[in-house]
C-alpha cells in the first residue's frame, strides 16, 4: 500500500505505534477509504489522529494548488495559440465551430480556475491579516454584509466525539499539536453551550432558549404583527406568528386599522460587524467552548452564530454527535459534507448511537396536550384559517387522535384520570397506522408541514430571517409553548426540586415531540418498530419508534463523504460493527481498512485474570439463575477481600447492575463481609445522580493519597461501580487510582426487553448467519464485552501505568469469549481453574512493582 509520507509533525518523538497509526490514517484518507481504527487509551489516540489527519489535509491542499497552477498554464497557452480554422469536419459542421465550442468551454475552465485562486489567495490574505491583529473593517449595514457572511466550503475535516468534554480535550491537543498556529479550527455547539445573553441562558432548558432566542431573532427584523393589539391572546399566544403565515393578508387588513405595539425586545450580541469580527477571531486561534464564551463576552457577539459563520473557511471543524449524525439537525447548522472528511472519535457505541437519536416517543399527556392546544388555535382562528393549512391542522388532530386510541386513552379527558391496561405491544409501522385508523394519511406531506411551521425555525445566519419567506416559517411551537406556561402556576422551591422530572417533560414543545414522531413513521416499514407502552395512565403510556436500521441513516455521510474514520480506544468486536453499519450501508469490503495497534505499556505492566473457581472451590457462575445465591455472594466477597489485602491504592469493582449491587452489598453488611473490607479500604458506591460523580472520584482519589502517605491500617479506597454506569466510561483510573479493577459477572442485557428481542429478530432476519451463532446472539455476546472492554480499560492511562483485571467468571475462559477482549489485554490474559495460583501470581505482580519503586 502506497504510504505517501513516512514523517509527520508531532510535538515529541512519536512512539511506533504512532507513526503506525499516522501512517495508516493519511493512506486511509488519500484513498477515500472507510477505516476502523482502534487505539488504546494512554497511547496519544487524539494527538495521532490530529498530526496524521492534518497533515494529509495540508499535503491535499499544496497538491491542488500546484495542480490549479498546472491547469492555468496549460489553458492559458492553449488559448494563446489557438489559430482559426476554414477547414470543415466529417460531420459536415465547420471546424470553426467546433473550435469556438472547445475554446468557449477552455475559456469557461480558465475562468473559474482563476476565480477560484483569487479566492482562495484572498482568505489566505486575511487569515493572514487576522493572525497578525490587523484591524479589519466590517460592514455595518446587515443587508449588505450578506455576501461576506456566506462562503464557500473549503476541504476539511469534521471531528466528532460524544461529550463537550470530549471535545474540549481534543482542541486542547490540537493547541499542543504542531499545527496549532496554522490551522483554522471552530467549536460548534448547541445555543446551551454557547449563548451568552443571561436573560436567554437562564430559562434553563435547552427548547425554551431556542424558542427565545428565535424570538428575539424576528423582533430583530420585524414583527410583522407587532402592530395587531386587541387579540384576547396577546402576550401569552405566540401562535400569531402562525396567524401571519396562514392568514396573512387577513391580518394585514386587520392591522392597518390598528395602533402599532410596544417594541420587542431583541439580542444585543447579534449585530453583524461584531459577528464578523468574532468569526474572523475564531479563524485566527485555535479555542475552545470556554474560550469562545469568553471572546464572545469581550466582543459582545453571538458565539454560537459567530461558529457557524466560520464553518464554510475552516478547515477543521469540532461538533458533537447529534450535530453531524442527525441529518436534520447537520442541515441545520450549515454542515455540508459533499467531498469533506469524518472522524467519529469513541465510537464503539455508534450504532446504538444511531438508533437513539433517530428513534421517537410520545407520552400520552403529550399527545393530550398538543390536541388541547392545536384544538384551542383551530377555534380561536378557524374563520381567518386558509383551506388547505386548516386541512393539514385537522389531519394532525386527526392522527393524534388515533394516537391517543392506539393507547386506549379518549380525547377532551384528563389523561391523568384515564386508566389503561398495563402491558407492552409491538407493531409494525403499518401495523400501527391501520390500528389508528391514519393509514389514508399522507404522513410525508403532513410531517413537512409540522416541521415547517411548528419547527425550531433554526437558520444557517441570522441575517437571512429578513428574508419574507424565512420569516413565515419560524415557529408554530412558539404558541403551543406559551399555552403551556400560561397555564403553569408558579410553585415553591420545595415543590420545584419534587417537580423536576414533569418541568423537564414540559420544557419540550409537544409538537416537536409530534413532528419527530411523524417523520419517524415516514421509515420504511422494515427499517423500524413501534412500541405501545401502556402504564397504569394514559398521561404514562407512551408510543415510541424503535430503529432498527441505523445503516439506512449512516449510509448518506458514507456516500457524501470523501472519507470517513471511525476511531475508539476500544472498538472490539467490530465483526457485527461491520456488518450492522458498513456492509448494510452498501460500503463494499474493498473500501474498508482496519487498525488495530497495540499499548505502549510494557507487557509486565499488565496482569488480566479470569478466576473459574473462588477461594473455597466455588465455582464462579455468575448467571442469572446462580448470581443470588448465599454461596456466589459469600465468595465474590472472600475473593475482593483477599484483592484488598495485596492490591495497594484503588480497588474499582464493577457490578452487571445497580440492582445487583444493592442486593450483594446488603447480603455483605448482613454477614460481616463489609466490615472486613473495610478495614482494609474504605468503600465508595457510584452515586445515583450525575452530578456527585465529581465529588465522589474527588473524595475516592484524595483517600487513596492520604493512605499512601499515613501507612496506616488502610491501604485505599475500594470503589464499588456498574457496567454502563456513570464510571463505567468517559473517567480515568489512572495510577494508584485504580491497580486493580474486578469484573464480576458478565453484564448480559435483558434478554426479556421487548426491544431486544425485536432488534434480535430483525438481525436474525437481515443479516447473514457466519459460524454457529446467529446474528441475534451475537449482538447479546457483542453487547457484554463491548461493557466489559470499556470498563476494564479505565485503568492503564499511560505509559508508566500498570494495572491488574480480574475477570470473575468462568464463561471468560471461553475461546470466543476472550477473542472478544482487546489484543493488547487478550494477548496477556492467564486463566485460572484454581484461586491458589491466581492469588499467587496477582501478589508477585505488586511485590515486583513495589520493588521496583524502591
Amino acid at each position: 500500500m502506497d504510504i505517501g509520507r513516512t514523517q509527520f509533525p508531532f510535538p515529541y518523538q512519536p512512539y511506533d505505534i504512532q507513526q503506525q497509526f499516522m501512517q495508516a490514517l493519511y493512506s486511509a484518507l488519500d484513498q477515500g477509504k472507510v477505516g476502523i481504527f482502534e487505539s488504546p487509551t494512554g497511547t496519544g489516540k487524539s494527538l495521532s489522529l490530529i498530526c496524521g489527519a492534518l497533515s494529509w489535509l495540508t499535503d491535499f491542499e499544496e497538491k491542488r494548488r500546484q495542480e490549479t497552477a498546472a491547469l492555468l498554464q496549460k489553458g492559458e497557452v492553449s488559448l494563446s495559440s489557438a489559430a482559426p480554422s476554414s477547414s470543415t469536419s466529417s460531420s459536415a459542421e465547420p471546424d470553426w465551430i467546433t473550435d469556438f465550442v472547445q475554446k468557449k468551454a477552455e475559456r469557461d475552465l480558465v475562468s473559474k480556475l482563476k476565480d477560484d485562486e483569487l479566492k482562495r489567495q484572498k482568505r489566505e490574505e486575511r487569515l493572514e491579516m487576522i493572525r497578525g491583529n490587523a484591524q479589519l473593517k466590517y460592514c455595518p449595514d446587515e443587508d449588505d454584509a450578506g455576501d461576506e457572511l456566506v462562503e464557500e466550503h473549503i476541504t476539511k475535516i469534521y471531528y466528532c466525539s460524544r461529550t463537550h468534554s470530549q471535545l474540549a480535550q481534543f482542541v486542547h491537543e490540537v493547541q499542543k499539536s504542531p499545527f496549532a498556529n496554522d490551522i483554522s479550527l471552530v467549536t460548534l455547539g448547541s445555543r446551551q453551550n454557547l449563548c451568552i445573553n443571561e436573560e436567554v441562558r437562564r430559562l434553563g432548558s435547552i427548547q425554551h432558549i431556542n424558542d427565545r432566542c428565535m424570538e428575539m431573532q424576528k423582533n430583530k427584523h420585524g414583527d410583522p404583527l407587532s402592530h395587531i393589539n386587541g387579540c384576547p391572546r396577546e402576550g401569552v399566544c405566540g401562535l400569531r406568528h402562525l396567524c401571519f403565515r396562514l392568514t396573512e393578508k387577513q391580518h394585514q387588513e386587520d392591522g392597518a386599522k390598528r395602533k402599532r405595539g410596544p417594541a420587542k425586545s431583541t439580542c444585543p450580541y447579534n449585530k453583524a460587524p461584531a459577528l464578523q469580527h468574532m468569526r474572523d477571531k475564531i479563524l485566527g486561534a485555535v479555542q475552545d467552548i470556554e474560550q469562545l464564551l469568553k471572546l464572545g463576552s469581550e466582543t459582545r457577539s453571538c458565539p454560537y452564530y459567530s461558529t457557524r459563520l466560520a464553518i464554510p473557511p475552516a478547515q477543521l471543524v469540532v461538533l458533537p454527535y447529534q450535530m453531524l449524525l442527525h441529518e436534520a439537525t447537520r442541515r441545520a447548522a450549515g454542515v455540508q459534507l459533499k467531498g469533506q472528511v469524518v472522524i467519529i472519535d469513541e465510537a464503539h457505541n455508534l450504532s446504538d448511537t444511531l438508533s437513539c437519536i433517530y428513534s421517537a416517543e410520545l407520552t400520552g399527556a403529550q399527545l393530550c396536550r398538543a390536541h388541547s392546544q392545536l384544538t384551542q388555535y383551530t377555534h380561536r382562528f378557524k374563520s381567518r384559517l386558509k383551506a388547505k393549512n386548516l386541512m393539514y391542522i385537522k389531519q394532525i388532530l386527526f392522527v393524534i387522535e388515533g394516537l391517543i386510541r392506539v393507547l386506549g386513552g379518549k380525547v377532551g379527558q384528563n389523561p391523568q384520570s384515564q386508566t389503561t391496561k398495563a402491558g407492552t405491544e409491538m407493531l409494525t409501522i403499518n401495523n400501527l397506522l391501520f390500528k389508528a385508523g391514519i393509514d389514508n394519511i399522507n404522513l410525508f406531506k403532513l410531517g413537512g408541514f409540522v416541521e415547517k411551521y411548528a419547527g425550531t425555525g433554526m437558520t444557517l445566519h441570522p441575517q437571512s430571517c429578513s428574508n419574507k419567506e424565512n420569516r413565515r416559517t419560524q415557529g408554530l411551537n412558539h404558541y403551543l409553548q406559551t399555552l403551556q406556561s400560561s397555564r403553569t402556576a408558579p410553585v415553591s422551591a420545595a415543590d420545584q426540586q419534587g417537580s423536576l422530572e414533569a418541568e423537564k417533560a414540559l420544557a419540550a414543545s409537544p409538537m416537536m415531540q409530534v413532528e419527530g414522531f411523524f417523520m419517524a413513521l415516514t421509515s420504511s416499514n422494515t427499517d423500524g418498530r413501534v412500541v405501545v407502552n401502556n402504564q397504569e395512565t394514559l398521561s404514562e403510556s407512551s408510543v415510541k419508534f424503535l430503529l432498527l436500521n441505523p445503516a439506512v441513516h449512516f449510509a448518506q455521510i458514507l456516500k457524501e463523504c470523501r472519507a470517513v474514520v471511525i476511531a475508539g480506544g476500544t472498538m472490539q468486536p467490530v465483526s457485527d460493527f461491520k456488518q450492522e453499519l458498513l456492509f448494510s450501508a452498501g460500503v463494499g469490503e474493498e473500501r474498508i481498512v482496519e487498525f488495530s495497534c497495540g499499548h505502549v505499556i510494557p507487557p509486565e505492566n499488565i496482569l488480566p485474570l479470569v478466576l473459574c473457581n473462588g477461594p473455597s472451590g466455588q465455582e464462579l457462575d455468575f448467571t442469572f439463575q446462580n448470581r443470588d445465591s448465599p454461596h456466589m455472594m459469600d465468595e465474590t466477597g472472600r475473593i475482593l477481600s483477599n484483592i484488598c489485602n495485596v492490591v495497594p491504592g484503588g480497588v474499582v469493582c464493577f457490578f452487571p447492575s445497580y440492582e445487583y449491587l444493592r442486593r450483594i452489598t446488603s447480603h455483605w453488611e448482613t454477614n460481616g463481609t463489609l466490615a472486613r473490607l473495610a478495614n482494609k479500604k474504605k468503600i465508595f458506591h457510584e452515586p445515583k445522580k450525575s452530578n456527585l460523580v465529581e465529588q465522589v472520584l474527588k473524595d475516592f482519589s484524595r483517600c487513596i493519597q492520604r493512605c499512601a502517605a499515613d501507612s496506616g491500617a488502610l491501604t485505599g479506597a475500594l470503589l464499588f461501580s456498574v457496567v454502563g454506569g456513570k464510571m463505567s466510561e468517559g473517567i480515568n483510573f489512572s495510577d494508584d487510582l485504580g491497580r486493580c479493577v474486578v469484573m464480576v459477572g458478565m453484564p448480559y442485557p435483558n434478554i426479556k426487553s421487548p426491544e431486544l428481542q425485536e432488534k434480535m429478530s430483525y438481525l436474525d432476519k437481515h443479516l447473514p448467519h457466519n459460524g454457529g451463532k446467529s446474528p441475534g446472539q451475537a449482538l447479546i455476546e457483542n453487547l457484554c464485552m463491548k461493557a466489559v472492554n470499556q470498563s476494564i480499560g479505565r485503568a492503564i492511562r499511560h505509559r508508566g501505568d500498570y494495572s491488574s483485571m480480574v475477570l470473575c467468571d468462568r464463561r471468560y475462559s471461553r475461546p470466543a469469549t476472550l477473542a472478544k477482549l482487546p489484543a493488547w489485554i487478550r494477548d496477556r490474559t492467564s486463566t485460572h481453574t484454581s484461586f491458589g495460583p491466581a492469588f499467587a501470581t496477582l501478589r508477585k505482580f505488586f511485590h515486583e512493582r513495589k520493588r521496583k519503586q524502591v
